[in-house]
């Protein structure tokens, strides 16, 4: 292929806010939504319209884990690797980014669950709501073989996972950053699929069906491959005309995977090839709308569930007592979604950004005392926040 069109001795596009990667986390955290409300309308989404609705579950998540090892690999990859970062800052920063809105979701559904069953008002399905089950999930340990964390807030285990990423992160780096990039895209295929064929090998099924107690499994090859896709976005330039036509035609490629099956590699090379695309896209006029909405998606996917089951849990009730007909039933269906994607921007901006800005803050603070202030890396853009 010409140099004009892929090369290494061209420069790579920065990455920026307000373009495609940005829009692609609220685009997918929007359909995280869609995925977990559609059994609660009148007739599920997966008969009503397609059962893409009910399996598309594992590809938003795998989208969500790819996504989150690319992006922090672009933007802490060079500092962690030259020690402008340390192991421990990195950690310590990503874990004060995910933990307090997980904390106040988890304890907020503590509090809905105990004000219902006082009010009398049980829950429609109790055995997602069993006490033994909690501990785990508040604490984030659910991911590692640590009894607990099914029912309540229950897609947090992608979170709990994430955690066993981060502290493996600075040194996957070091290993990944001595290899050239096609050598280090390779590695990150092959691991993904060695993995995939040891599941089928030993459990008899692939990685992605890994049970929520054991996600960091799931989760640690997908991140990796994702860290993968950075190194190698970082030093191959690709033309961003080739890289806006690759987006398109994978997108087409996973509608037409996913329209006749689950199809999971060829999606997941689907997937790998929209982030790559949509990072070499150069953001020449960033949208701040797209910017906002982007930084919004954690919101939305930590706070969705709980939403959920508060609006939902009075929904039921309502149509129980009023017999309220098909078309009121999708009227409050719709509702209930964009109820949850208006309390994710009001969470956002009046508490979980509020509180990450003083944690920033504090953390500037803990640099300054030990005289190692660290030059800004840049602005952090994955799902996670």
């Amino acid at each position: 292929m010409p140099w004009t069109v892929i090369s290494t001795r061209n420069e790579t596009t920065p990455i920026a806010r307000g373009g495609w990667l940005d829009a692609l986390r609220f685009i997918v955290a929007f359909m995280i939504i869609l995925h977990h409300y559609q059994a609660a309308g009148p007739v599920p989404l997966e008969e009503a319209i397609h059962p893409v609705f009910a399996r598309g579950g594992f590809l938003l998540t795998n989208f969500f884990l790819i996504d989150s090892g690319y992006v922090l690999m672009r933007v802490y990859g060079a500092a962690v690797d030259k020690g402008r970062m340390s192991p421990g800052d990195f950690f310590l920063k990503r874990f004060l980014r995910v933990v307090p809105a997980h904390l106040i979701m988890g304890l907020s559904l503590v509090a809905l669950v105990l004000l219902s069953t006082a009010a009398g008002v049980m829950p429609r399905n109790p055995e997602w709501f069993r006490w033994d089950q909690l501990p785990a999930q508040l604490l984030l340990l659910q991911s590692y073989g640590v009894y607990g964390g099914l029912g309540w807030n229950a897609p947090t285990w992608s979170i709990s996972a994430l955690i066993g990423c981060y502290l493996c992160f600075p040194w996957i780096i070091r290993g990944l950053m001595r290899l050239g990039p096609w050598g280090g895209l390779g590695l990150g295929v092959i691991v993904y699929l060695v993995v995939n064929q040891l599941c089928w090998s030993f459990l008899g099924y692939p990685v992605y069906q890994m049970p929520m107690g054991y996600g960091v499994i799931r989760a640690l090859p997908l991140f990796f491959l994702g860290m993968c896709l950075a190194w190698f976005a970082q030093n191959v330039w690709i033309a961003p005309r080739l890289a806006g036509w690759a987006g398109v035609v994978a997108f087409g490629g996973l509608a037409v995977a996913q329209w006749f099956d689950k199809n999971a590699l060829v999606s997941l090379a689907m997937i790998s090839i929209i982030i790559l695309a949509a990072g070499a896209v150069p953001v020449r006029r960033p949208s701040k709308l797209v910017e906002t909405a982007a930084m919004v998606s954690f919101s939305m996917f930590i706070s969705n569930e709980v939403v959920r089951i508060a609006w939902f849990g009075v929904v039921n009730v309502l149509v129980a007592r009023f017999a309220l007909g098909e078309a009121v039933q999708w009227l409050l269906w719709g509702g209930g979604v964009m109820a949850a994607v208006a309390f994710a921007f009001a969470f956002h901006f009046a508490i979980d950004d509020r509180i990450q800005s003083r944690i920033r803050a504090a953390l500037k603070r803990r640099q300054a005392r030990r005289h190692r202030v660290e030059p800004e890396a840049g602005p952090v853009i994955s799902i996670e926040g």
